[in-house]
């Protein structure tokens, strides 16, 4: 494959997926512009790799990328300062913004999963958010079945609880 049509194929990829791996990286980061930076990252260590990039498996490839570098990152400084859940990325789809009461409701899932401890929502976005298996997300955060199946359980719970939408939300 030729340069330009490497690059032209891989600024599709980019426009195709960078929502999805913003939002990804939101949940896992809880801040807007570390996202954006976690994503850039990602994008630049996919592009490196893009020749070996196999079709249609790109969005896997870079969301692990994503992950790892999330991890490294942690470990490296192992501070957080979570923001407020109204700055998250807007949810916006092909077919525009949501409608007021999924905005509304939605607000109060982002809330909830900030409240959560680090392993619990990283589990919780990768296991439920991205639907990937349990051992898939064992090893994209490098933590055992067990911890994953654990930490998935204690993050539901605590979702439920801190989440528990009122009557009024739900329709």
């Amino acid at each position: 494959m030729r340069k330009r049509e490497r690059d032209e194929e891989f600024s599709t990829f980019v426009r195709e997926a960078t929502p999805e791996l913003l939002r990804i990286a939101w949940f896992l980061t809880g801040d807007v512009e570390d996202a954006k930076e976690l994503v850039q990252a990602s994008l630049t260590k996919t592009y490196s790799a893009w020749s070996r990039v196999r079709p249609g498996l790109a969005m896997p490839y870079t969301r692990t990328i994503l992950v790892n570098h999330r991890n490294d990152t942690w470990r490296k400084q192992r501070r957080e300062i979570l923001v407020d859940p109204h700055e998250s990325p807007e949810p916006d789809g092909p077919s525009g913004p949501a409608p007021a009461d999924q905005v509304i409701v939605q607000q109060d899932l982002i809330e909830a999963l900030v409240a959560l401890p680090e392993q619990q929502r990283r589990v919780v976005v990768l296991r439920y958010y991205c639907d990937l298996s349990e051992a898939t997300v064992a090893h994209d955060l490098g933590i055992s079945l067990g911890a994953v199946k654990s930490s998935a359980s204690r993050g539901l719970a605590n979702l439920r609880q801190l989440y528990a939408p009122t009557k009024e939300t739900v329709r």
